[in-house]
């Protein structure tokens, strides 16, 4: 199952020159997408001395309770590296990680964790212009290509839009244990933290609201609708896509206006980070063959690899889906400074311009469609020929 090279991750570069810097590096992402392990490479690989703790393990709150310059220079004499996996547990971690940033600045500290509403709240202010974040997300497009032999690649993306890219996931070759492990995923890992939060208990609500989302992915969703089916309160609703936002379930796409007045802005539309995640709430792992959701299959997908090439070369863009009142609608907008480009996602290959109203509004943008022939450098995937996916 693990006879395959390790996959290097897009932000390891980055983040290896960075050490040393002058910054605390703080890493976040969803359970099980690979932290721990990106973290032990670069750090074994850096051939540094090193402090490896889990933030999870009470002893290591122990360790940095009595906070002092010359207590924590004492426990990083010998330590070039210091890092603190799950460090969200550990209380007061971004007041430790300042002292230690301000007091010992030959130390580099790295502090990871999956609930990125834990970490980010305790490490904001202390350590506000100490630190740079990176987001890990499960496995790009970009990170597979040179791992994917070259004749399966089309078929490795056809399974990846079914089950997804978390790593578990892919380096698994049986299906029938990819299903295991994603039913396990959603049951026992992807809801803990969003539970957790508010000591909110009631994981079938979330789960069905999850089954909507999915079954609305591609289009505007009406939080007063999605109360209503599931007996709860707009406000409600809000507040549990907010916390599976801030948990790397989902992201929102909202409407692009300059102020036409035909565009409509006020909605929202919400993706799924990962489609295995996407598949196995709506309970459907079934081959693309059998699939008639395929096209939504493959708006989900490849947003949100783009999403992922945007995050992994620090792009300042800033993203939308469009639509006006009269059904004209572009699936992707990004808009960096005064520069508009616009995409839409198609499964079959076509050549298709720009909506009317788009065009009409916004002539100095680009349009493309992006299909499984073409959506290689839309991910940040570069070739030196023009071969087929496929060959």
């Amino acid at each position: 199952m693990h006879d395959i090279p390790y996959i290097t991750r897009s932000h390891e570069v980055r983040i290896k020159e960075l050490f040393f810097a002058g910054k605390v590096i703080v890493i976040t992402g969803p359970r099980r997408v690979g932290k721990t392990t990106l973290l032990k490479t670069i750090v074994e690989q850096s051939g540094k001395n090193h402090m490896f703790l889990n933030g999870e393990d009470h002893s290591t709150s122990e360790l940095f309770e009595r906070r002092t310059a010359e207590n924590y220079r004492s426990i990083l004499s010998d330590v070039d590296l210091l890092v603190i996996d799950e460090a969200q547990h550990v209380p007061g971690i971004g007041y430790i990680a300042k002292l230690i940033h301000d007091e010992l600045p030959d130390k580099q500290v790295i502090l990871s964790g999956s609930s990125s509403f834990d970490l980010i709240q305790h490490t904001g202010e202390p350590l506000t212009g100490r630190k740079i974040t990176f987001e890990l997300l499960p496995f790009s497009e970009a990170e597979l290509w040179e791992t994917d032999a070259p004749q399966k690649r089309i078929d490795l993306l056809r399974r990846r839009m079914v089950f997804g890219n978390y790593p578990e996931v892919y380096l698994d070759q049986s299906n029938a244990s990819k299903m295991e492990y994603l039913r396990e995923l959603k049951d026992s890992y992807l809801l803990k933290d969003v539970l957790r939060f508010e000591q909110l208990r009631n994981a079938a609500k979330v789960i069905d609201l999850l089954r909507l989302i999915a079954m609305q992915v591609g289009s505007e969703v009406s939080y007063l609708e999605l109360g209503k089916q599931l007996s709860m309160s707009k406000n409600t609703v809000e507040k549990y896509l907010d916390l599976l936002s801030k948990a790397y379930v989902l992201y929102k796409l909202e409407g692009f206006s300059r102020n036409l007045r035909k565009e409509i802005t006020k909605s929202s539309r919400w993706y799924f980070y990962d489609n295995g995640i996407m598949n196995i709430v709506l309970n459907n792992l079934d081959d693309l063959s059998l699939r008639r959701d395929i096209g939504r299959l493959w708006e989900n997908y490849i947003i949100s690899e783009r999403l992922k090439y945007l995050n992994t070369s620090r792009q300042l863009s800033r993203v939308y889906f469009w639509r006006t009142y009269d059904q004209q609608e572009i699936d992707l907008v990004e808009e960096r400074g005064e520069s508009l480009s616009a995409f839409e996602m198609k499964w079959k290959h076509q050549s298709k311009a720009a909506p009317k109203a788009w065009k009409n509004a916004y002539p100095d943008s680009t349009f493309k469609v992006i299909s499984p022939e073409s959506y290689l450098a839309f991910v940040g995937i570069t070739r030196s020929s023009n071969t087929a996916l496929n060959e």
